[in-house]
């Protein structure tokens, strides 16, 4: 997915006084975004609430996945203009990227993700501070536009706990507990068999504890988090968009895709020149038959020398 060698963006006409580092704190007009650069391999865990349309008298099944995945980014060359109406014009900077992940038990593809992301300078109108933006195309039928923030520490990741429970829509203290949740209770309305090889109670409930074991022991001595959202009630943009499938009728939806948050973690290790491990969880709520269904993923990635 490499753009050719000689695709460069250039403003025409030139922006008048471009913002040239939107993070003044960094090197490089990437900003945070710099360290994905490159290509990124490892395992992972997900975790998706799957509608079901037969037979008769059960609306669900609970996919559960170990995952092999590659994530490579490639810097776009040249900076990106933005132009304003109601302020001046702007320039981001970019990678592009592409997503691949496979069941590692069954050796089956789960899913592949072409998409960009951006680190937006300072804006005046509206007042925001400099932000990072993910553009994504699911092939199931689904586009994101997330959005949030970046930051550094000289600590390792914090890595909260997140839950798979369904919950009315609306009311995510509403939560609801379902036998496919319990892997010690039979059941034909959930991944079985060979599929489940590696899969722990504790893994189903709480997906992010794969993280979190993953890095058990680790001396990591800096952390850059990139933070974005579909829906961050602190920054006007962001959302999502569903094929006319997923959005369904007037009776309502086969599975609409409503909300997506993801948190990604540069990690560098003791002995380490820079960030060479990368860790995400993300989680898209899916809405279908009244509840909002969380369907999470999660990863632990290593560059490639």
């Amino acid at each position: 997915m490499e753009l050719a060698a000689d695709f460069s963006f250039e403003p025409l006409p030139p922006i008048e006084d471009p913002v040239e580092f939107p993070f003044p704190e960094a090197a490089s007009r990437l900003g945070p975004l710099n360290g994905l650069a490159g290509k990124w391999s490892g395992q992972g865990f997900n975790v998706i609430w799957r509608p079901n349309h037969k037979p008769p008298g059960q609306d669900r099944f609970l996919e559960l996945n170990l995952t092999s995945e590659q994530l490579e980014f490639d810097p776009i060359s040249g900076q990106i203009p933005n132009r304003g109406l109601l302020q001046p014009d702007i320039n981001m900077s970019g990678l592009t990227y592409l997503q691949q992940i496979t069941d590692a038990n069954l050796n089956a593809g789960l899913h592949i993700e072409p998409g960009l992301w951006v680190a937006i300078p300072r804006t005046s109108d509206p007042k925001e501070a400099p932000t990072v933006a993910r553009l994504a195309s699911i092939p199931h039928g689904t586009t994101i536009l997330a959005q949030g923030t970046a930051s550094t520490s000289a600590t390792p990741p914090s890595i909260p706990n997140v839950s798979i429970k369904p919950f009315t829509i609306g009311k995510p203290a509403a939560t609801i507990n379902f036998p496919e949740q319990t892997l010690a209770k039979p059941s034909q309305f959930r991944t079985s068999g060979g599929g489940l090889t590696g899969i722990t109670q504790q893994m189903v409930n709480n997906p992010n504890s794969v993280l979190r074991s993953a890095i058990a022991g680790q001396r990591i001595q800096a952390t850059t988090t990139l933070h974005v959202s579909t829906s961050d009630a602190s920054l006007p943009g962001g959302g999502t968009a569903n094929t006319a499938f997923l959005r369904g009728a007037a009776d309502g939806p086969n599975a609409i895709a409503v909300r997506a948050a993801a948190t990604f973690w540069l990690e560098t290790l003791r002995g380490d020149p820079g960030p060479l491990q990368l860790q995400y969880s993300q989680i898209v709520l899916l809405n279908f038959n009244g509840l909002s269904w969380p369907h999470i993923t999660v990863a632990t990635l290593r560059k490639a020398a």
